[in-house]
C-alpha cells in the first residue's frame, strides 16, 4: 500500500484504499489499464495493487460475492486509530499485523461492515 508516485496522497484516517476480489487477475489489470489507465505492481500471482489519480487499490484472487470490498483506512498512528475504534464500539475482527509495506487491522463498524486500517 505504498504510494509509488512520488505524491503524498496519504491523509490520516481518511479512505485511501479500496481492496476486490477478482477471478482473473490479468483480465481485470487489462479492463482498468484500457478504461481508466490505471498501473498495476504485481505481489505474486494471487495479488496486484492499482494506483490512480486519487485512490489506490488492489485484486486479490477470490470469488466477487456483493459486500467483499474492503474499504481500507490510513493511519498515521496505528495503535491509537484502533483504541479509537474500540472506544466508539467498533469490534477489532484481525488485530495488527504486517504485510510488505506496513501493518493493518480490520474491524467491524457498528452496521456489521468490515473495513481495516493501514499504517507505514
Amino acid at each position: 500500500m505504498a504510494n509509488t508516485s512520488g505524491q503524498n496522497k496519504l491523509k490520516h484516517e481518511q479512505i485511501q484504499y479500496i481492496e476486490f476480489l477478482s477471478n482473473d487477475i490479468q483480465l481485470v489489470k487489462k479492463f482498468y489499464t484500457e478504461c481508466f489507465n490505471w498501473t498495476f505492481t504485481d505481489f505474486g500471482p494471487n495479488y496486484t495493487a492499482f494506483e490512480g489519480d486519487y485512490i489506490d487499490g488492489g485484486f486479490t484472487s477470490g470469488n466477487p460475492v456483493k459486500g467483499s470490498i474492503l474499504v481500507i483506512l490510513y493511519s498515521e498512528e496505528i495503535e491509537t486509530t484502533k483504541n479509537k475504534i474500540i472506544k466508539a464500539g467498533g469490534t477489532i475482527a484481525q488485530d495488527i499485523f504486517s504485510f510488505p509495506g506496513g501493518r493493518r487491522f480490520h474491524f467491524i463498524d457498528p452496521d456489521g461492515n468490515e473495513l481495516a486500517v493501514w499504517s507505514e
